[in-house]
């Protein structure tokens, strides 16, 4: 079964423009490693300039694999150079009741 996750990137500080960068190929990278469904992921950016995603992987299992799967560990060593991965509940946009935020694709 499915997993549907929410994840939120803090940019560090003069890398924003790269994290935009990364973020677009984040879905393919991990759809060509047989990771993720088929389903669209939704790509947004709140007012402080965090970088929301929302995608789904195959299944729990699929999330395990990614922890040991080199193509994916490398693509994490780049996020982990540019941003932050912050708790979503930190995203004050999620704190109302209609959360809105930017498209970013």
């Amino acid at each position: 079964m499915g997993r549907i996750v929410v994840v939120a990137y803090k940019a560090k500080p003069g890398k924003l423009i790269e994290l935009k960068s990364l973020m677009k190929t984040h879905a393919d990278t991990l759809r060509n490693e047989e990771l993720v469904t088929e389903r669209a992921s939704i790509i947004m950016q709140s007012t402080d300039e965090t970088i929301i995603e929302i995608f789904e992987w195959k299944s729990k299992q699929a999330i395990e694999e990614a922890h040991i799967n080199p193509v994916v560990q490398e693509m994490w060593g780049k996020y982990f150079e540019i941003c932050e991965f912050i708790p979503a509940g930190e995203v004050t946009e999620f704190s109302e009741m209609f959360s809105e935020f930017t498209p970013f694709n």
